[in-house]
């Protein structure tokens, strides 16, 4: 299992009319959550690019559970619970201040050769990488 977490506020932007994140954002949330997991690692998705690997998205369900507001923090995991063969499954949450549950779900995401435009397998440079920081 591989897990990680970060904070940051919710934005004005980020917002409805009524102070409300927009339910568009969690999914935003969600990225910059895996983005700073895949970087922490130091294979970020500069480095997946240049050497030719992106990661569409398949798939995507999302629970949502208490609203966050503008001036909230917002607190984001991500979770993998099992090495990738062809698809990466990511689960993600979404807590405010408090430790409520805002938002919940899952992404999965595939591998894709950019220089080709094809998908292929877990390249083994990122399962290398990915198995370093099994916990």
């Amino acid at each position: 299992m591989v897990c990680y977490e970060t904070s940051f506020p919710v934005r004005y932007y980020e917002c409805d009319p009524m102070g409300i994140v927009h339910h568009s954002n969690y999914i935003r949330f969600f990225e910059i959550a895996r983005d700073e997991m895949i970087a922490s690692w130091g294979y970020g998705m500069e480095k997946c690019a240049e050497d030719g690997l992106v990661f569409p998205v398949v798939s995507l369900s999302m629970k949502f559970r208490h609203s966050l507001y503008v001036g909230d923090t917002a607190r984001v995991t991500a979770r993998i619970d099992s090495l990738p063969l062809a698809k990466l499954t990511v689960h993600q949450c979404v807590y405010n201040q408090d430790g409520e549950l805002c938002a919940e779900g899952d992404i999965v995401l595939g591998f894709l050769n950019s220089d080709t435009g094809r998908i292929m397998a877990c390249p083994e440079k990122f399962l290398n990488v990915l198995k370093e920081h099994e916990q």
